[in-house]
């Protein structure tokens, strides 16, 4: 009884995976789309490659439309179909023509378009009793905006404003990096000009990370509402903009290294707002200074 029900659940599963010989389905040109211009379809979903991405995607609730196969992925896809829902589209492609849509160098075997929540200013600014929001701008490796998102929410960010010139999160190598903290972390895609009077408007203050000398990391203030500005990777922020700041911060470093990379550095930052907060029980203390001499923040690739 126990193999003819695990037979029939194999069937079953094996009707769920619908080939696709050839390059003009729909589903799979707006899979191409997305991954070649790291923006969202037609329809507002991103893709996603990998078994960690999808597995995140699963496990954060994500609404999928459509997850691919390569052919040589059936084990994969028949492992992970009872995690997926029933009514997507689970479709198997021929492995050279899988290849060719995904960006990675050496491809997994999956791949899906995912509709991502949703959020306006408004919703994310009634967030921030929660935790600081970071603001990137002029943030263009992915690298980086990648480990931002997972750090800030790795350590309580009440989520992420991206402004003008800042790479997008869709871009593939954004949300690998963020490991599937883009699932769950609230972000909004908006203009300084807009979004500066709209934090004025709450109370929140703003905090520049700048490549020039500021105030020591340990002696900053971390009182919510707050916004935590991470600039561009060689420029930093503008003098526009760091002269609408209320304060700028120097992360104190060896003397012999000039400066940190913006993921490196903006970890950092979220981490000493996290354990400043009254909630920083959940934290583990520092166990060493970083020592006294100030050095200035700038952050690079």
């Amino acid at each position: 009884m126990k193999q003819d029900a695990k037979a029939a659940r194999t069937r079953n599963q094996a009707d769920r995976l619908r080939p696709v010989a050839g390059r003009h389905n729909q589903r799979l040109k707006e899979l191409r789309i997305a991954f070649r211009r790291g923006e969202l379809t037609a329809q507002g979903e991103c893709a996603i490659e990998g078994v960690k991405l999808l597995e995140e995607a699963l496990r954060s609730g994500q609404h999928l439309d459509s997850v691919f196969f390569s052919e040589s992925a059936r084990p994969l896809a028949e492992k992970l179909l009872p995690q997926i829902g029933a009514r997507t589209q689970t479709l198997v492609l021929p492995n050279a023509l899988f290849n060719s849509i995904v960006p990675s160098d050496a491809p997994q075997g999956v791949a899906a378009l995912v509709k991502l929540a949703a959020y306006s200013s408004v919703q994310l600014l009634d967030r921030s009793s929660n935790g600081p929001f970071v603001v990137a701008t002029g943030l263009q490796d992915p690298g980086n905006l990648g480990t931002i998102l997972r750090s800030a929410e790795a350590f309580g960010a009440a989520g992420i404003f991206l402004t003008e010139g800042t790479v997008s999160p869709y871009n593939s190598k954004v949300l690998r990096g963020s490991a599937g903290s883009i699932f769950r972390l609230p972000f909004l895609q908006i203009s300084c000009a807009e979004l500066i009077p709209l934090l004025r408007a709450r109370g929140v203050r703003l905090l520049a990370t700048s490549s020039h000398q500021g105030t020591p990391l340990p002696q900053i203030s971390w009182a919510l509402p707050l916004a935590i500005f991470i600039g561009n990777e060689g420029a930093g922020l503008s003098r526009e903009l760091t002269r609408q700041m209320d304060e700028t911060l120097a992360i104190p470093q060896a003397s012999q290294v000039e400066s940190l990379n913006a993921g490196v550095a903006a970890s950092i930052v979220l981490y000493e707002a996290a354990r400043n907060r009254k909630d920083s029980s959940q934290f583990p203390v520092l166990s060493s200074q970083l020592g006294r001499r100030k050095v200035s923040l700038r952050t690079e690739n």
